[in-house]
Protein backbone atom coordinates (compact mmCIF):
# COMPACT_ATOMS: atom_id res chain seq x y z
CA UNK A 1 0.00 0.00 0.00
CA UNK A 2 1.24 3.48 -0.86
CA UNK A 3 1.01 5.69 2.23
CA UNK A 4 0.20 9.40 2.13
CA UNK A 5 0.04 10.14 5.85
CA UNK A 6 1.90 7.31 7.62
CA UNK A 7 5.68 7.40 7.31
CA UNK A 8 8.69 5.68 8.80
CA UNK A 9 9.48 4.47 11.27
CA UNK A 10 12.24 7.05 11.59
CA UNK A 11 14.97 6.97 14.19
CA UNK A 12 14.62 9.45 17.05
CA UNK A 13 17.13 9.94 19.83
CA UNK A 14 14.28 10.73 22.22
CA UNK A 15 11.58 8.33 21.04
CA UNK A 16 13.41 5.37 19.52
CA UNK A 17 11.75 3.95 16.39
CA UNK A 18 9.01 6.48 15.83
CA UNK A 19 6.17 5.83 13.38
CA UNK A 20 5.09 9.20 12.03
CA UNK A 21 1.60 10.45 11.23
CA UNK A 22 1.38 13.48 8.96
CA UNK A 23 -1.66 15.52 10.03
CA UNK A 24 -1.31 18.22 7.36
CA UNK A 25 -0.43 16.54 4.08
CA UNK A 26 1.44 19.68 3.01
CA UNK A 27 3.84 22.25 4.43
CA UNK A 28 1.20 24.05 6.52
CA UNK A 29 2.52 25.64 9.69
CA UNK A 30 2.33 28.59 12.07
CA UNK A 31 6.09 29.09 11.67
CA UNK A 32 8.60 29.04 8.83
CA UNK A 33 11.73 28.07 10.76
CA UNK A 34 15.00 28.59 8.93
CA UNK A 35 16.26 25.14 9.97
CA UNK A 36 13.09 23.17 9.11
CA UNK A 37 14.07 19.90 7.47
CA UNK A 38 10.82 19.52 5.50
CA UNK A 39 11.42 22.76 3.59
CA UNK A 40 9.83 26.20 3.43
CA UNK A 41 6.29 26.59 4.78
CA UNK A 42 3.78 26.79 1.96
CA UNK A 43 0.83 28.05 4.03
CA UNK A 44 1.73 30.17 7.08
CA UNK A 45 -1.38 30.15 9.26
CA UNK A 46 -2.90 29.84 12.73
CA UNK A 47 -6.25 28.58 11.40
CA UNK A 48 -7.35 25.16 12.65
CA UNK A 49 -9.37 22.89 10.39
CA UNK A 50 -9.39 19.18 9.36
CA UNK A 51 -6.60 19.51 6.80
CA UNK A 52 -6.47 15.70 6.68
CA UNK A 53 -9.53 13.88 8.11
CA UNK A 54 -8.80 11.59 11.04
CA UNK A 55 -10.55 8.73 9.23
CA UNK A 56 -8.02 8.87 6.37
CA UNK A 57 -5.03 8.87 8.70
CA UNK A 58 -6.37 6.05 10.88
CA UNK A 59 -7.27 3.90 7.87
CA UNK A 60 -3.64 4.05 6.76
CA UNK A 61 -2.42 3.37 10.29
CA UNK A 62 -4.64 0.29 10.51
CA UNK A 63 -3.28 -0.93 7.15
CA UNK A 64 0.30 -0.43 8.36
CA UNK A 65 -0.46 -2.46 11.48
CA UNK A 66 -2.01 -5.25 9.40
CA UNK A 67 1.24 -5.65 7.47
CA UNK A 68 2.71 -7.26 10.59
CA UNK A 69 5.96 -5.31 10.82
CA UNK A 70 7.77 -4.76 14.12
CA UNK A 71 5.68 -2.38 16.26
CA UNK A 72 7.21 1.08 16.74
CA UNK A 73 8.42 2.41 20.07
CA UNK A 74 6.19 5.44 19.63
CA UNK A 75 3.43 6.71 17.33
CA UNK A 76 4.21 10.36 16.72
CA UNK A 77 1.92 13.07 15.35
CA UNK A 78 3.89 15.49 13.23
CA UNK A 79 4.69 15.44 9.53
CA UNK A 80 5.01 18.33 7.13
CA UNK A 81 3.66 21.05 9.43
CA UNK A 82 2.27 21.90 12.86
CA UNK A 83 -0.03 18.98 13.82
CA UNK A 84 -2.05 21.07 16.29
CA UNK A 85 -3.48 22.97 13.31
CA UNK A 86 -5.52 19.88 12.43
CA UNK A 87 -8.84 20.15 14.26
CA UNK A 88 -9.15 16.34 14.04
CA UNK A 89 -6.01 15.87 16.17
CA UNK A 90 -7.90 14.57 19.20
CA UNK A 91 -9.62 11.87 17.12
CA UNK A 92 -6.24 10.84 15.66
CA UNK A 93 -4.75 10.48 19.15
CA UNK A 94 -7.64 8.34 20.38
CA UNK A 95 -7.74 6.25 17.21
CA UNK A 96 -4.00 5.59 17.32
CA UNK A 97 -4.30 4.51 20.94
CA UNK A 98 -7.02 2.00 20.04
CA UNK A 99 -4.85 0.53 17.29
CA UNK A 100 -1.67 0.47 19.41
CA UNK A 101 -2.83 0.18 23.04
CA UNK A 102 0.65 -0.71 24.30
CA UNK A 103 2.43 2.12 22.46
CA UNK A 104 2.69 5.69 23.73
CA UNK A 105 1.36 8.51 21.56
CA UNK A 106 3.60 11.55 21.12
CA UNK A 107 3.00 14.96 19.52
CA UNK A 108 5.64 17.25 18.06
CA UNK A 109 4.63 20.90 18.36
CA UNK A 110 6.04 24.39 18.11
CA UNK A 111 3.66 25.38 20.95
CA UNK A 112 2.16 28.37 19.13
CA UNK A 113 -1.44 27.19 19.63
CA UNK A 114 -1.15 26.43 23.34
CA UNK A 115 -2.71 29.79 24.10
CA UNK A 116 -6.04 28.08 23.26
CA UNK A 117 -7.51 26.26 26.34
CA UNK A 118 -9.46 23.82 24.13
CA UNK A 119 -6.33 22.90 22.20
CA UNK A 120 -4.49 22.27 25.46
CA UNK A 121 -7.23 19.83 26.52
CA UNK A 122 -6.91 17.94 23.23
CA UNK A 123 -3.13 17.83 23.44
CA UNK A 124 -3.27 16.53 27.00
CA UNK A 125 -4.73 13.25 25.69
CA UNK A 126 -1.28 12.29 24.38
CA UNK A 127 1.39 10.56 26.47
CA UNK A 128 4.43 12.58 25.43
CA UNK A 129 4.61 16.15 24.14
CA UNK A 130 7.72 17.41 22.39
CA UNK A 131 7.48 21.21 22.24
CA UNK A 132 10.15 23.50 20.86
CA UNK A 133 11.25 26.82 22.30
CA UNK A 134 14.25 28.19 20.44
CA UNK A 135 14.49 31.71 21.80
CA UNK A 136 12.86 34.01 24.34
CA UNK A 137 14.58 37.05 22.82
CA UNK A 138 12.08 38.78 20.52
CA UNK A 139 14.50 39.54 17.67
CA UNK A 140 16.04 36.08 17.74
CA UNK A 141 12.64 34.36 17.89
CA UNK A 142 11.51 36.29 14.82
CA UNK A 143 14.74 35.50 12.96
CA UNK A 144 14.95 31.76 13.65
CA UNK A 145 11.25 30.79 13.73
CA UNK A 146 9.64 33.37 11.41
CA UNK A 147 6.16 32.90 12.96
CA UNK A 148 2.71 34.10 12.00
CA UNK A 149 2.00 37.72 12.79
CA UNK A 150 1.11 38.21 16.44
CA UNK A 151 3.00 35.15 17.74
CA UNK A 152 5.64 36.19 20.28
CA UNK A 153 8.01 34.20 22.47
CA UNK A 154 6.15 35.46 25.53
CA UNK A 155 2.79 34.09 24.36
CA UNK A 156 4.34 30.75 23.40
CA UNK A 157 6.13 30.43 26.74
CA UNK A 158 3.01 31.33 28.72
CA UNK A 159 0.95 28.80 26.77
CA UNK A 160 3.47 26.08 27.58
CA UNK A 161 3.45 26.97 31.26
CA UNK A 162 -0.36 26.77 31.34
CA UNK A 163 -0.25 23.42 29.54
CA UNK A 164 2.17 22.01 32.11
CA UNK A 165 -0.42 22.64 34.85
CA UNK A 166 -2.99 20.52 32.98
CA UNK A 167 -0.85 17.70 31.54
CA UNK A 168 -0.17 14.41 33.30
CA UNK A 169 2.25 12.98 30.72
CA UNK A 170 5.87 13.76 29.87
CA UNK A 171 7.25 16.93 28.31
CA UNK A 172 10.48 16.74 26.31
CA UNK A 173 11.51 20.32 25.51
CA UNK A 174 13.76 20.91 22.50
CA UNK A 175 15.92 23.97 21.89
CA UNK A 176 17.60 24.14 18.49
CA UNK A 177 20.52 26.53 18.06
CA UNK A 178 21.66 28.21 14.86
CA UNK A 179 25.03 29.94 14.76
CA UNK A 180 24.77 33.70 15.19
CA UNK A 181 20.97 33.65 15.27
CA UNK A 182 19.73 32.38 18.65
CA UNK A 183 22.87 31.31 20.50
CA UNK A 184 23.31 34.54 22.51
CA UNK A 185 24.02 34.72 26.22
CA UNK A 186 20.80 36.71 26.65
CA UNK A 187 18.79 33.83 25.22
CA UNK A 188 20.61 31.29 27.38
CA UNK A 189 19.82 33.31 30.50
CA UNK A 190 16.13 33.63 29.63
CA UNK A 191 15.77 29.95 28.70
CA UNK A 192 17.53 28.87 31.89
CA UNK A 193 14.91 30.72 33.92
CA UNK A 194 12.10 29.38 31.73
CA UNK A 195 13.22 25.76 32.12
CA UNK A 196 13.25 26.14 35.89
CA UNK A 197 9.63 27.33 35.74
CA UNK A 198 8.46 24.72 33.23
CA UNK A 199 10.40 21.83 34.83
CA UNK A 200 10.08 19.52 31.79
CA UNK A 201 10.93 15.83 32.08
CA UNK A 202 13.94 16.45 29.87
CA UNK A 203 15.56 19.23 27.89
CA UNK A 204 17.40 18.55 24.64
CA UNK A 205 19.69 21.26 23.29
CA UNK A 206 20.51 20.43 19.68
CA UNK A 207 21.76 22.10 16.53
CA UNK A 208 21.01 21.54 12.87
CA UNK A 209 22.17 18.14 11.60
CA UNK A 210 20.20 17.93 8.35
CA UNK A 211 19.67 20.31 5.44
CA UNK A 212 17.16 22.99 6.42
CA UNK A 213 15.08 25.64 4.68
CA UNK A 214 17.80 28.31 4.51
CA UNK A 215 21.14 27.20 3.12
CA UNK A 216 23.09 29.64 5.31
CA UNK A 217 21.59 28.34 8.58
CA UNK A 218 24.65 26.77 10.20
CA UNK A 219 25.04 24.62 13.31
CA UNK A 220 26.74 26.02 16.39
CA UNK A 221 30.19 24.70 17.30
CA UNK A 222 30.78 21.94 19.81
CA UNK A 223 31.94 24.29 22.56
CA UNK A 224 28.74 26.35 22.37
CA UNK A 225 26.56 23.26 22.28
CA UNK A 226 28.32 21.77 25.31
CA UNK A 227 28.00 24.99 27.30
CA UNK A 228 24.27 25.22 26.64
CA UNK A 229 23.76 21.54 27.44
CA UNK A 230 25.61 21.87 30.73
CA UNK A 231 23.31 24.73 31.69
CA UNK A 232 19.96 23.46 30.45
CA UNK A 233 19.74 19.72 29.96
CA UNK A 234 18.06 17.58 32.57
CA UNK A 235 17.73 13.80 32.55
CA UNK A 236 19.71 11.24 30.65
CA UNK A 237 19.57 10.90 26.88
CA UNK A 238 17.47 7.99 25.77
CA UNK A 239 19.27 5.34 23.77
CA UNK A 240 17.58 4.11 20.63
CA UNK A 241 16.55 0.47 21.21
CA UNK A 242 17.48 -0.86 17.80
CA UNK A 243 20.46 -3.11 18.27
CA UNK A 244 18.34 -6.09 19.30
CA UNK A 245 15.64 -5.65 16.65
CA UNK A 246 15.52 -8.25 13.93
CA UNK A 247 16.08 -7.07 10.36
CA UNK A 248 12.82 -6.88 8.43
CA UNK A 249 12.22 -8.67 5.16
CA UNK A 250 10.29 -6.24 2.99
CA UNK A 251 9.42 -6.60 -0.68
CA UNK A 252 11.45 -4.13 -2.75
CA UNK A 253 8.37 -2.49 -4.29
CA UNK A 254 6.93 -1.87 -0.84
CA UNK A 255 10.28 -0.67 0.49
CA UNK A 256 10.41 1.94 -2.27
CA UNK A 257 7.04 3.27 -1.08
CA UNK A 258 8.20 3.38 2.56
CA UNK A 259 11.44 5.18 1.66
CA UNK A 260 9.66 7.80 -0.42
CA UNK A 261 7.07 8.45 2.29
CA UNK A 262 9.83 8.90 4.86
CA UNK A 263 12.23 11.18 2.98
CA UNK A 264 9.36 13.33 1.72
CA UNK A 265 9.10 14.52 5.34
CA UNK A 266 12.70 14.34 6.52
CA UNK A 267 15.99 14.35 4.56
CA UNK A 268 17.95 11.23 5.55
CA UNK A 269 21.03 9.28 4.67
CA UNK A 270 20.89 5.65 3.56
CA UNK A 271 22.24 4.38 6.93
CA UNK A 272 19.64 6.44 8.79
CA UNK A 273 16.79 5.00 6.72
CA UNK A 274 18.11 1.45 7.04
CA UNK A 275 18.35 1.75 10.81
CA UNK A 276 14.88 3.24 11.21
CA UNK A 277 13.16 0.75 8.90
CA UNK A 278 15.16 -2.25 10.18
CA UNK A 279 16.20 -3.27 6.69
CA UNK A 280 19.50 -4.00 4.98
CA UNK A 281 21.41 -0.93 3.76
CA UNK A 282 21.86 -2.40 0.31
CA UNK A 283 18.10 -2.85 -0.04
CA UNK A 284 17.60 0.81 0.90
CA UNK A 285 20.31 1.86 -1.55
CA UNK A 286 18.51 0.02 -4.38
CA UNK A 287 15.22 1.64 -3.39
CA UNK A 288 16.83 5.10 -3.46
CA UNK A 289 18.43 4.39 -6.85
CA UNK A 290 15.03 3.38 -8.24
CA UNK A 291 13.51 6.62 -6.95
CA UNK A 292 16.39 8.66 -8.38
CA UNK A 293 15.80 7.04 -11.79
CA UNK A 294 12.21 8.29 -11.60
CA UNK A 295 13.37 11.77 -10.47
CA UNK A 296 11.34 11.28 -7.28
CA UNK A 297 14.21 12.07 -4.89
CA UNK A 298 17.16 14.43 -4.90
CA UNK A 299 20.59 13.77 -3.34
CA UNK A 300 22.31 16.60 -1.50
CA UNK A 301 25.79 16.71 0.00
CA UNK A 302 25.79 18.25 3.45
CA UNK A 303 28.60 18.16 6.02
CA UNK A 304 30.33 15.25 4.34
CA UNK A 305 27.26 13.03 3.99
CA UNK A 306 24.73 12.40 1.24
CA UNK A 307 21.13 13.16 2.23
CA UNK A 308 18.11 12.31 0.12
CA UNK A 309 14.92 14.33 0.12
CA UNK A 310 11.73 14.51 -1.87
CA UNK A 311 11.40 16.80 -4.88
CA UNK A 312 9.04 19.06 -2.94
CA UNK A 313 11.75 20.05 -0.43
CA UNK A 314 12.39 23.76 -1.00
CA UNK A 315 15.71 25.32 0.08
CA UNK A 316 16.19 29.09 0.29
CA UNK A 317 19.57 30.40 -0.81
Amino acid sequence: MAYKYVFGPVMSGRLGRSLGLDLLGDRICSMDCIYCEVGATRDLTLKRKPYVPAADILAELAAWKDEGMTPPDMVTLGGLGEPCLNSDMSAVIEGARELFPDTDIAVLTNSTLMTDPELRKELARADVILPSMDSLVDEEFAAVNRPCEGVTPETVANGLLEFKKEFKGKIFLEILLIEGVNDSDANLEKLTDFCKRLAPDRVDVVTSTRPGTVRGALPVDGETLSRWRMELERGKRKACPTDCVQIEEIAQEHLIELVLASISRRPQTIPQMAGALNVDREAVRKAVEALEAESAVIPREDRGETYYHGTGHVIEE
